[in-house]
């Protein structure tokens, strides 16, 4: 079976309204798609790190538009839709933070499921749309800690504020497909997306197991690791950007038959521990990293998360490419330019045009 691959031609031109562009998939996402031609224009709100990701990249530079905005904002969401007249919608705006959920679960739930709702009220009422992929998280099912992958027909649920605001943003998406854009006469086609933990150059997130790493180890601190035997599903970021992109080629071009949800997870091999990521990335960082298991009280997280992708890979054509160790290499690679004061744009690019060129064996 021949892949699929993300086609630059189809993106070329193409008007795509990006919610979320000023985070970390959201940058990288939007640095892709402009490379490959398309007129994006991105709506979020204002980057929420120091450095930022939308800054590194100089994304100001590459976007069509920019909207400083939120998504909770309906009637400016509004108007910014109708404005961008967008062919393809990809919604990622979002509160993305388990442990911040927790001490902020109104803002949490009023952003990811009334934000939801919000854009696609929004694009119900704009005739120009095709293909609409909104991306959740593999954290929206009911947990079980089993040791067999989640499917895309499993329950949704969610133990954390977060977690579970993301099984609701997957319920209205279900909704709002089956109401108004299941018959014939809609044009635009709905699907969303699940990723695992996504790992990449750039993200300089509070509270996420990559970026406090890489902040300890350049500022010479030992790493307080909370849950080192929690096992979850790694992945480089261009894995579920890849799998969004080739999602919306198939919407566009056929969208009754993938307006649904869709898995993109890693190999079972890269089912890894938060131990055996950090012993990775200290093995390849240098002999100054290191890491001790926190041992204060913390909120519950789920201990064992894994994806089973056969659908995104039987129907889309779609698979996995950088393993886990070629994942933190292309990361260490990325922040040691970004200390270094290289031209992060082309390196970034430099790495998704690796990516693309990566032969599956």
């Amino acid at each position: 079976m021949s892949l699929a691959s993300v086609n630059p031609e189809f993106w070329k031109n193409k008007s795509v309204f990006l919610t979320g562009h000023t985070g970390f998939k959201g940058g990288w996402l939007a640095l892709w798609l402009s490379s490959m031609g398309a007129k994006v224009t991105g709506y979020a709100l204002t980057p929420n790190t120091s450095p930022s990701l939308f800054e590194a990249l100089s994304l100001d530079s590459v976007l069509a538009t920019s909207h400083i905005a939120n998504i909770c904002d309906l009637d400016r969401l509004q108007n910014a839709v109708v404005a961008c007249k967008p062919e393809i919608v990809i919604h990622m705006a979002a509160q993305p933070l388990v442990r911040y959920s927790y001490a902020n679960p109104v803002e949490t739930y009023m952003t990811n499921v009334m934000g939801t709702v919000n854009v696609l009220e929004s694009i119900r009422k704009t005739d120009s749309v095709k293909a609409t992929v909104v991306v959740t998280t593999d954290k929206c099912y009911e947990n079980k800690e089993w040791v067999w992958g989640y499917r895309e027909n499993e329950p949704m649920g969610g133990f954390d504020p977060y977690s579970n605001s993301k099984g609701c943003a997957e319920l209205v998406t279900s909704a709002y497909r089956q109401s108004y854009f299941s018959s014939s006469a809609s044009i635009n086609k709905i699907a969303s997306a699940r990723a695992g933990n996504v790992i990449g150059g750039g993200d300089w997130s509070e509270d996420r197991l990559i970026p406090d790493a890489i902040k300890a180890f350049e500022s010479g601190n030992t790493l307080m690791i909370r849950n080192p035997l929690a096992t979850r599903p790694w992945q480089h970021i261009l894995e579920p950007l890849s799998g969004y992109l080739i999602l919306a080629q198939s919407l566009f071009q056929d969208g009754e038959k993938f307006s649904s949800a869709w898995n993109f997870g890693p190999k079972d091999t890269d089912n890894r521990s938060v131990q055996e990521v950090i012993s990775t990335l200290c093995q390849q960082w240098g002999p100054d990293a290191k890491w001790q298991q926190d041992s204060s009280s913390q909120p519950h997280e789920a201990g064992l998360l894994k994806l089973d992708c056969s659908k995104a890979s039987k129907q889309l054509r779609w698979e996995p490419k950088w393993n886990l160790e070629t994942a933190i290499e292309k990361i260490i690679q990325w922040h040691k330019a970004y200390l270094a004061k290289e031209n992060m744009q082309a390196l970034t690019l430099k790495q998704i045009d690796q990516y693309i060129h990566t032969n599956i064996s």
